[in-house]
């Protein structure tokens, strides 16, 4: 039996949230312009490969569950670091990544950022970028994508995709190319369609989806990923006129394989070239 959600994303709700962002972005900030010492990342990749953890991540995630649960206490969170809590039947569930990108963070750059999405009934509904370092911050709720600059004051500015459909014409991040191995089959295609756009990156983590959604850049490609990588940033991308799909055409709400385009043209287009069975 699925329950009903505690209370609704309300503005009181919101405007709480964004007072757990405040304050996790204070940690993200004394951690990062901090002594280099307390950036020591312990690894939890094992055989897997190396997969850093910082304090800062262990205490935003505290944070921001223990905000959360107390807010909404029917609903249930799902955390990189500290896994599920809260009843498993709740029709609401966040997701929380405390620093999306902690290879960036350690080692000094912006490309990261604290991650919150919502998913009601099946669906990601409702996603928070934090990079509090630059001072933004993204939002997307009630169907409306906006990004807030500290430097800009308190408005809040709408994103939009930027409309490209061609391959030809399009700017594709990737946080890395490993992400889909070092050889095989998907790596090959994955290469191939590198070689097809205008400009390919590489870094960006989270950032790069929301760069997306600005208009600054038009195709995110990434592999490997987990449930709270990507859920609220799908909402963001979805709010400012784009598409992200995994493999099935659904919203990657598990992670794994994800395209992200500014049109439903460039993703088909990236796609085909990945090899993906569209049904």
């Amino acid at each position: 039996m699925t329950t009903r959600p505690d209370r609704p994303l309300d503005p009181d709700l919101i405007e709480r949230l964004d007072e757990l962002l405040a304050a996790s972005g204070r940690i993200a900030r004394r951690h990062f312009h901090g002594e280099l010492e307390a950036l020591e990342a312990g690894d939890k990749g094992g055989e897997q490969g190396y997969d850093p953890v910082t304090e800062a991540d262990r205490d935003i995630e505290a944070l921001l569950r223990a905000g959360i649960s107390s807010m909404a206490p029917g609903d249930r969170v799902v955390g990189e670091e500290n896994g599920e809590s809260g009843p498993s039947e709740a029709a609401r569930t966040w997701y929380l990544d405390p620093i999306d990108g902690t290879k960036a963070f350690m080692t000094g750059m912006s490309g990261w950022g604290t991650l919150v999405g919502v998913v009601e009934n099946g669906r990601a509904v409702a996603g928070w970028m934090d990079q509090p370092v630059l001072g933004e911050t993204f939002a997307a709720v009630h169907g409306r994508a906006t990004v807030r600059r500290r430097s800009d004051g308190p408005e809040a500015f709408d994103l939009r995709v930027s409309g490209c459909e061609e391959l030809s014409e399009a700017i594709m991040y990737t946080t890395h190319p490993s992400m889909f191995g070092h050889d095989g089959e998907a790596r090959r295609r994955y290469d191939e369609l590198g070689s097809r756009v205008r400009l390919q990156r590489f870094g960006g983590d989270c950032y790069a989806y929301c760069m997306l959604a600005a208009g600054r850049v038009d195709l995110v490609v990434e592999s490997d990923l987990k449930s709270y990588d990507i859920v609220a940033l799908i909402p963001i991308i979805e709010a400012a006129g784009g598409v992200i799909t995994g493999p099935d055409g659904r919203q990657p709400l598990e992670g794994g394989t994800v395209v992200a385009a500014a049109t439903p043209a460039l993703a088909e287009q990236a796609w085909a070239v990945l090899g993906a069975d569209r049904g």
